[in-house]
């Protein structure tokens, strides 16, 4: 075999070109590939973040509308909150009722709750409540009872005479407030809203039995 030296100039030149290409093949698959392959990687990495900034502009002019449907449901929670309110505020629902026979003129002797019924999402629950005034003013309370924001139901409505209050089932006969001719004990029902099942209604009363 021929040494390099003794080659002519043509192949030497060939040999030296070849030599060359072999060289530069191994630089590219070596460097310059690896290089292209991890280019490659960060472009389509680059696509797809651009795509996916793409997608969410299209949903920019829709945040206004999204922000203002969030804002009215927040809104409608609080009024139905107002209506049909969590269980721990039962004391709100005392001094609710407190404040109307305040202002019809009327004594609440006392509060008994009796057995709730539980819904899916909300829970019945009864007050038995004994209650005296004149009747007008007794009217006056059950209708401003009926005007509340919040849901209260009265049934079972039983009435006497301040001298005959046992046939109205009151537990008690008071020193009645002058101009009192009625002694009244009926159910109200409330309603508080629950996630889950809550505890049985303990009695919250003033002066219960």
């Amino acid at each position: 075999m021929e040494n390099f030296s003794e080659l002519s100039g043509l192949k030497q030149w060939a040999a030296v070109m070849l030599g060359g290409v072999v060289i530069t093949a191994a630089l590219y698959f070596i460097v310059f590939k690896s290089q292209r392959d991890e280019v490659d990687h960060v472009q389509q990495a680059l696509d797809s973040k651009l795509r996916e900034n793409s997608e969410l502009q299209s949903y920019k002019p829709k945040l206004k509308d999204m922000d203002q449907q969030l804002a009215n449901l927040k809104q409608q929670m609080e009024i139905e909150r107002h209506i049909v309110p969590d269980e721990k505020e039962v004391p709100e629902f005392i001094k609710l009722l407190d404040a109307e026979a305040l202002k019809s003129g009327i004594e609440i002797r006392r509060y008994t709750a009796k057995a709730g019924n539980t819904k899916d999402f909300y829970t019945e629950v009864p007050f038995e409540m004994e209650l005296d005034g004149s009747y007008y003013g007794v009217l006056d309370f059950f209708d401003r009872v009926g005007k509340l924001e919040r849901i209260i139901n009265i049934s079972s409505v039983a009435m006497a005479t301040t001298k005959k209050a046992t046939d109205a089932k009151a537990k008690h006969t008071y020193q009645y407030a002058a101009g009192t001719s009625v002694v009244v004990v009926c159910d109200a029902t409330t309603f508080f809203s629950h996630d889950v099942a809550p505890p049985v209604a303990a009695a919250k009363t003033k002066g219960a039995l």
